[in-house]
């Protein structure tokens, strides 16, 4: 790719950023226009070696996890390339094994399914919330590590993503949401009281790291302050993850279309059309 996205300064967690070199929107849509016809060769590569791949994307809010997940699918199959994005449990699933309802969205061969948070709800959000007790937050860190230790040696490929955003760029973000109706959706009543417990986050993820950041599947964390160079990391870094090869495609030779002798179109007064707007 032509387009520098290292960054000009170094930090970890949710440290504030330092001067960066901000990235030209047309150099932004052409190495992103160029990462998602990988995205599409790597697509066809796990449909024809029928891999079987699970992407986590976690992090606070408003750290840029949709946006990300949505440039990746935009050109690909939902029927190979799935997002979840589960709701609230109901009152049944509530009872279940924690990861029970995740199991069920886990890929067959040939698919990859993105999480848009994940089974991490019971490390992260859950605790911190108070929506789960103590002895149920220590089960999941201990149980965590073989869960995804199973899914590994299933065959499974687990990549998991944590999203860091700074204080500044998480508040200058929800301020955007409120200003803007095409936005105000995004920011729900959890969104402001996870702004309201930012160090109790800050302590869950460090705790969630100390017990999940396995060989097996690792965290890799994304520099999210910058919308565009988090995309365009993220996604040459997933397809780093799993090496693949052009898959050729079979040629096509379209037929003669069917004769119409015989055929009376019913008349075209008989259709309901949608009113030309423009």
């Amino acid at each position: 790719m032509s387009v520098d996205v290292t960054l000009d300064d170094t930090r970890s967690g949710d440290e504030a950023p330092g001067k960066r070199k901000k990235i030209k929107n047309r150099d932004y849509e052409r190495e992103l226009s160029s990462l998602q016809e990988e995205l599409v060769r790597l697509q066809r590569w796990i449909r024809h070696k029928g891999l079987k791949v699970v992407v986590i994307f976690e992090g606070r809010d408003a750290a840029g996890k949709g946006g990300v997940i949505k440039r990746i699918t935009e050109r690909l199959n939902p029927r190979v390339v799935r997002v979840v994005a589960l709701g609230t449990p109901s009152d049944r699933e509530k009872t279940q094994w924690w990861f029970q309802r995740y199991v069920a969205e886990l890929p067959a061969a040939g698919e990859m399914v993105l999480f848009d948070r994940s089974w991490y709800n019971r490390g992260l959000v859950e605790p911190v919330m108070g929506f789960c007790t103590e002895e149920e937050y220590k089960e999941f860190l201990r149980s965590c590590p073989e869960f995804e230790r199973m899914l590994v040696r299933s065959g499974i490929i687990l990549i998991k993503y944590w999203f860091s955003v700074s204080d500044a760029e998480q508040e200058r973000r929800f301020q955007s949401r409120i200003a803007d109706p095409l936005k105000r959706w995004k920011l729900s009543p959890m969104d402001v009281q996870g702004r309201a417990r930012w160090v109790d986050f800050s302590k869950a993820k460090d705790t969630l790291f100390a017990h999940t950041d396995i060989k097996q599947a690792p965290w890799y964390v994304v520099d999210a302050d910058s919308k565009k160079r988090a995309r365009l990391n993220c996604i040459t870094h997933l397809l780093s993850m799993i090496p693949y090869e052009t898959v050729a495609w079979e040629d096509v030779e379209l037929p003669d279309r069917q004769s119409g002798v015989g055929y009376v179109r019913p008349p075209i007064s008989d259709q309901t059309f949608v009113p030309e707007a423009y």
